[in-house]
């Protein structure tokens, strides 16, 4: 039999488009964090003070933007990471990837 679980809401919606709502967010929730765990053991992270989680979240999710950016090394994200610490010249191979989709979405016309 499987697993029952409840929410609650205030919005005033279909039960088969509240579900696939629900399943939608826990999928992209999931594998984000799922990603990010693998990635850079971010569930291993013993920061919980202040802003910092928040700080690390954020770069974290900019490091990974980061690493999808760049397609010249057929990777995973970690050894991408790992590749990037260890090689100046990587981690300037993963910048420069950032920045060329950054002037791709700056040019006139581009939608």
């Amino acid at each position: 039999m499987g697993e029952v679980q409840f929410y609650l809401t205030s919005l005033n919606c279909d039960p088969r488009n509240l579900g696939q709502v629900i399943r939608l967010h826990w999928g992209v929730e999931s594998g984000l964090h799922w990603t990010l765990d693998v990635t850079f053991s971010e569930d291993a992270c013993g920061v919980r003070t202040g802003h910092a989680p928040q700080n690390l979240a954020l770069l974290g999710r900019i490091a990974l933007n980061a690493l999808n950016l760049e397609q010249s090394l057929k990777r995973s994200n970690r050894q991408k990471s790992n590749g990037a610490a260890m090689d100046k010249n990587y981690m300037l191979t993963v910048l420069t990837a950032c920045l060329s989709q950054h002037d791709e979405t700056s040019q006139p016309g581009f939608q």
